[in-house]
């Protein structure tokens, strides 16, 4: 393959992986789970500046993607718990590079 190809492949996976985690909340969600499973409350109470449906389309988005893993439990009323799957968590070194980068170039640092 020659440059240009490679460059242009770069790009097309760049943009797959953004159209998955590019969604409004993404990034909060996958940090707040890389602490543990949580349960939808409890997400939603760390997470309070996310709105209950944004959360909700947030949290689909990221399992039909297979990032995170709901779990349910028989409980009345039904009890689910969000996890990150094994591709979610491979996620965190490239979230903790990013922040890295944000502490380096962030808002004041031009």
């Amino acid at each position: 393959m020659d440059p240009k190809q490679e460059e242009v492949q770069g790009f097309s996976n760049i943009c797959s992986v953004l159209q998955i985690l590019g969604a409004k909340w993404a990034f909060l969600v996958i940090a707040e789970l890389s602490k543990g499973p949580k349960r939808f409350k409890q997400l939603h109470r760390d997470l309070a500046i996310i709105k209950t449906q944004s959360l909700t389309d947030a949290l689909r988005h990221l399992e039909q993607n297979g990032i995170v893993l709901s779990q349910v439990f028989p409980t009345v009323p039904v009890t689910v718990e969000y996890s990150l799957t094994e591709k979610g968590m491979d996620f965190q070194m490239a979230l903790k590079e990013m922040e890295r980068w944000a502490m380096k170039w962030g808002n004041n640092n031009e």
